[in-house]
């Protein structure tokens, strides 16, 4: 038996989304934009993934916006809204604990001459709604702040920060990377409050190349991508319906059953935390006061994290050393949160989805139980 736990790095498809992916590449492969009858199928599968992938997210279908996935989405909705706003004010705030597909944009913001804040987490992970309303200014522009993190799972009281932006700073945009939100914490992008929403499909049992962004009714933005005007002209190129079509299909499946499936990941996150607890040698980092169900961060002291990798993957276990987005360099997160380097050094992340079994849950404490007793037994 194996164990998958890096499920915060990718899900395994799903069937419907293979499915739909395989229909989209044999049978319905015409250009969405033809007018001829082979576009139909096609142009039939983008609505109905938009659909899809609107309702997964509480929000209107005109308002979900394809692209190539969670990263391209998160930098158009960062470079658009500075475009459209930028001559207004010069400054904004982001947090310190942002993937890096926002980190890298502000930095780049940041040598153009915009003033960047980047918000502090709390020992948790978590960034308080106080933070930020402390470091609102007259000249804020755009406000940047993760749905859920990545490698703490803190989840981020997003709605009262979109409402403490919108009320100081009635210009200002607000942006939410939901990629390791959407179906692991509830919310409804009509009354989220958030003008912008990034979401991912292969975090949700999707195909890789697909993504999405939430635009709210009312704000126009530059486009992002020039070409034939697809997406509404806001980003041009053809869609890449196979994958797009493979993300309505799994949140079609997902989003009815969203809340049990939550239940249950925090039941078997909390489970998880239980069996680690008891294994001498293992250190686990703090859950948040508001977690999402999905994370478990821990470390295994005078363990480096790669030597623990490979031992767990030895033995049938899937882990990952935080995000796996940033290969051989020391976690930014756990890093400004204030844990230890010598437990960053040594730091795993679990990560779990809908088909997360228990059987898994116990072989990852199995594995790891026998690999701290070889440690302390300097069995290496």
């Amino acid at each position: 038996m194996t164990a998958y736990l890096d499920n915060s790095a990718t899900t395994r498809p799903c069937e419907a989304a293979v499915a739909a992916m395989t229909r989209a590449m044999t049978e319905a492969w015409g250009n969405p934009s033809s007018l001829h009858r082979l576009g139909g199928p096609a142009r039939e599968l983008l609505q109905q993934a938009r659909r899809s992938v609107a309702a997964a997210m509480g929000a209107e279908p005109e308002r979900v916006f394809f692209t190539s996935g969670g990263t391209e989405a998160d930098n158009w909705a960062i470079f658009s809204a500075v475009q459209r706003l930028g001559k207004r004010g010069r400054h904004l705030i982001t947090t310190a604990v942002e993937h890096h597909a926002v980190l890298h944009c502000f930095e780049q913001l940041a040598r153009q001459g915009y003033d960047v804040t980047y918000l502090q987490p709390e020992p948790d992970g978590s960034v308080t709604a106080a933070a930020l309303k402390a470091a609102l200014r007259p000249d804020t522009v755009l406000v940047s702040v993760m749905m859920v993190n990545n490698e703490s799972g803190a989840a981020m009281p997003i709605a009262e920060m979109a409402r403490l932006t919108h009320r100081n700073r009635p210009d200002a945009i607000f942006h939410t990377d939901a990629v390791q939100g959407l179906l692991k914490v509830p919310f409804k992008a009509k009354n989220l409050g958030a003008d912008l929403i990034s979401v991912s499909a292969h975090k949700v049992h999707g195909a890789k190349g697909a993504g999405a962004l939430y635009i709210r009714p009312g704000l126009s933005l530059p486009a992002h991508q020039l070409g034939g005007g697809q997406e509404s002209g806001l980003r041009s190129g053809t869609e890449a319906v196979p994958a797009i079509a493979a993300f309505g299909a799994a949140c079609a499946v997902y989003a009815p059953r969203a809340a049990a499936d939550q239940a249950r990941m925090r039941a078997l996150r909390d489970l998880c935390r239980a069996e680690l607890e008891q294994i001498g040698g293992v250190a686990l980092l703090p859950l948040p006061e508001q977690a999402a169900p999905h994370i478990v961060a821990l470390s295994v002291p005078g363990v480096p994290s790669q030597g623990l990798i490979n031992r767990l993957q030895d033995r049938g276990v899937y882990v990952s050393a935080g995000s796996a987005c940033a290969k051989g360099h020391r976690s930014h997160v756990l890093t400004a949160m204030g844990v230890a380097n010598e437990l960053v050094d040594s730091a795993i992340r679990v990560s779990l989805s809908a088909e997360t079994t228990e059987e898994e849950i116990h072989l990852l404490a199995a594995a790891l139980g026998d690999i701290c007793s070889q440690a302390r037994g300097n069995v290496w």
